[in-house]
């Protein structure tokens, strides 16, 4: 008689990236039940689970509040639910929480936070404050670049996030996760040092008690960090509405930007996309022959074909796209690449933010001077553009992509 073999009664889950350098063994199967993140669920699918486990339905506002304005770091916090809800959810959802492995901050207040994922890798994210306000006292604005990838496959010559070649998408929870630490971990140790500098600041002690409201420490966000966002596109998008939603981080959408190395079919979908998310380009060469020796990817999508993106873009959102261009000495920096990106932006009224080139362990390349960043802005300013030359901030931290990560793993015992 044969016998017919038992179905596995959890689902196999395939991960999967395309990308130009596919690595080896980025096809992974895993065979263990797969539960559901509380941080990867909107308002509606926690609606929906919550009425699975047999509990009312304002116990949804309840958990809301604590894993966002409350930046709960586990279940076992959330003290007014009762202990049996708890051990439910405990039971049937995972929570993630990211394990601060290290913190530098540099002498313009920059700081860069490396995060300990569940399985043990590794990722950053960098808290740039805006520019001293009056009197130079601290500024009031910040901006989060969050990382999408554990490394990155796409292979960009001045990066330090892909020497190591890709790993793995980050989930939607582990990208929100990086706001809400980053605020754990910083928020409300600033505003305790209000209230220490001055105990009657009404509007200090109103942000310690209810932490959702005006202890709000990040205001703008940028996919900037480690990896290729839109190749990571749903994890991405699932995360974002999560970070704008008014139950979640309640970031709007005008204040987030992603940046993308030029992925052509995901910039078409990012225009469908109903929210007004700002895009910028990692540019980096005017032409053709100087983008490729920077970015790889400009061989799959050349410049004709991503500023037809672009100009897809600008057309469907009526908004404007910045391009990112590191300076590198002897490799971009020429006058003529300056006349050819204004150029480039006037066509599609963009805006041009040149950065200088971070110094990278390992890689070659180094930063143009002062004076030769200055003669590009010029030029890139008198041909008509829309120009920024980015002001040094983080630049004793190892602020480019991924080098915090690379130097902690390559240390003794990392």
């Amino acid at each position: 008689m044969r016998v017919q073999a038992r179905r596995r009664q959890f689902p196999l889950v395939r991960r999967c990236v395309f990308s130009p350098r596919f690595p080896l063994g980025a096809v992974a199967w895993y065979s263990r039940p797969v539960q559901q993140d509380l941080k990867n669920l909107t308002r509606e699918e926690l609606i929906a689970e919550i009425a699975k486990l047999g509990e009312p339905a304002y116990r949804v506002d309840q958990i809301l509040s604590w894993i966002y304005p409350q930046r709960a770091a586990s279940i076992t916090a959330m003290s007014n639910l009762s202990k049996g809800l708890r051990e439910k959810l405990a039971a049937n959802y995972s929570f993630t929480t990211l394990e601060l492995v290290r913190k530098q901050g540099s002498h313009d207040t920059t700081q860069k936070f490396l995060w300990k994922l569940s399985h043990g890798q590794l990722v950053e994210s960098v808290l740039i404050p805006a520019s001293l306000a009056l009197y130079g006292e601290r500024a009031d604005r910040h901006t989060l670049c969050v990382s999408t990838q554990v490394g990155c496959a796409y292979g960009c010559k001045f990066c330090a996030s892909g020497l190591d070649g890709w790993k793995r998408n980050l989930t939607a929870a582990e990208i929100v996760d990086q706001v809400l630490a980053v605020e754990r971990h910083s928020g409300i140790q600033q505003l305790q040092a209000v209230l220490q500098s001055s105990p009657s600041h009404d509007s200090g002690t109103q942000a310690l008690k209810h932490p959702g409201t005006s202890s709000r420490l990040i205001n703008n966000i940028v996919f900037m960090g480690m990896g290729e966002p839109f190749a990571n596109y749903d994890n991405l998008m699932r995360a974002i509405r999560i970070i704008t939603a008014p139950w979640g981080c309640g970031i709007g959408a005008r204040k987030i930007t992603v940046s993308t190395s030029g992925l052509v079919p995901q910039i078409q979908k990012f225009a469908d996309e109903p929210q007004q998310i700002r895009l910028a380009i990692s540019l980096h060469g005017a032409t053709d022959e100087v983008r490729l020796k920077i970015m790889p990817v400009n061989r799959r999508w050349p410049l004709k074909e991503l500023l037809a993106a672009c100009d897809y873009y600008a057309k469907h959102k009526q908004r404007m796209i910045t391009f990112e261009y590191i300076l590198i000495e002897g490799v971009n920096d020429g006058l003529d690449q300056a006349e050819k990106l204004a150029a480039i932006a006037k066509r599609l009224n963009a805006k041009v933010n040149l950065i200088p080139y971070n110094t990278v362990e390992g890689l070659a390349w180094k930063r143009p001077s002062e004076h030769q960043c200055e003669t590009f802005y010029k030029t890139v300013r008198r041909h008509g553009a829309t120009v920024t030359l980015r002001i040094e901030k983080g630049h004793d931290i190892d602020a480019a992509c991924g080098q915090l990560r690379l130097k902690t793993e390559r240390e003794p015992g990392g």
